[in-house]
């Protein structure tokens, strides 16, 4: 039998196991399970900010990127009795999951150990699953859309976002699109938070209308525009979070930049590779994002205006 090449990795006052360390999870570099491990040790503040008291969606590769996708809502049995959880009840099922819940960057590298390349939280806490206390602006690209009318858009939100006295978060996906995150009062349900976040879209529409769609259905949406999604803000609709992996052979990152970057950022610019050492000189550019929560009455009222349903 061959020797257990298991490591183990110091994460605060905690020690967790990670077994079969290089193993391959990322074909495009041959980066490791302890390579990702590793990632997420260097980014610890930042990861742990993202996911804190959140309900998480675990995306998992067992036998790396270019396996099997597991999507865990529900912690094992054998996990390890520190290990935070919360109960989020899904009422159309009748069902309910106790997942993830993020308090330090040991339950990080422990769901890595579990395989655990994406994390992708809830926008409510546990404190009150069911009142938001982020909403979520995802610059959707359609397979047509070029990266350059996603930064037109980027900038559209931004102005949108300042005339509205409301200071929004953004980061790459990942992918080919961004994400800006506001912190907003937890005084409003799922369909509120989605209504104000569909009124923010139609404004954005409004004002770029050769860049963005908000049409629901996808036959509908021309295929070169960039699609506001909204509904990432409807109640367990997760995205991944501030400095996730994302599971492709490269390895890329959902990374926190800042307004002035967006105009030279490329997707591909950050990977597990390039992160540690930018997180080291950067810091944590999602740092104050908990200073400040924002009112979504205006929207709502833009919401009324405009006739929209939940």
């Amino acid at each position: 039998m061959a020797k257990d090449s298991a490591v183990e990795l110091e994460v605060g006052d905690r020690t967790v196991r990670i077994s079969s360390p290089d193993r391959v999870y990322f074909p495009a570099r041959g980066e490791t399970k302890l390579d990702l491990a590793r990632y997420y040790l260097s980014v610890g503040d930042g990861i742990v900010r993202a996911l804190r008291e959140r309900p998480c969606m675990m995306h998992r590769f067992p036998s790396g990127v270019a396996g099997e996708k597991v999507h865990q809502k529900r912690v094992p049995h054998g996990a390890p009795p520190w290990l935070e959880t919360v109960r989020v009840h899904f009422p159309r099922y009748n069902r309910h999951a106790d997942e993830l819940c993020v308090t330090e960057l040991a339950s990080v590298i422990w769901a890595v150990q579990m395989s655990t390349v994406e994390f992708h939280p809830w926008n409510s806490r546990r404190a009150d699953t069911e009142r938001p206390d982020e909403w979520r602006i995802d610059l959707d690209p359609m397979p047509e859309c070029g990266f350059d009318r996603v930064r037109r858009v980027a900038h559209v939100a931004h102005e949108v976002l300042d005339e509205l006295g409301i200071t929004g978060y953004p980061k790459t996906s990942g992918g080919q699109g961004l994400h800006v995150y506001v912190r907003i009062e937890p005084r409003w349900g799922f369909g509120e938070v989605r209504r104000a976040a569909l009124a923010f879209a139609r404004e954005v529409e409004r004002r770029a209308p050769d860049d963005v769609t908000t049409a629901w259905w996808r036959k509908d949406r021309d295929p070169r525009l960039l699609f506001v999604d909204y509904n990432q803000n409807a109640r367990d609709h997760t995205i991944a979070s501030a400095y996730s992996v994302r599971g492709v052979p490269e390895a890329t990152v959902s990374a926190p930049i800042t307004w002035e970057e967006i105009d030279d950022v490329e997707p591909g610019d950050c990977t597990i590779a390039t992160m540690p050492a930018r997180f080291a000189k950067l810091g944590d550019l999602h740092e104050g994002i908990d200073d400040t929560a924002y009112s979504l009455e205006t929207l709502l009222d833009w919401a009324d205006r405009d006739g929209l349903d939940a």
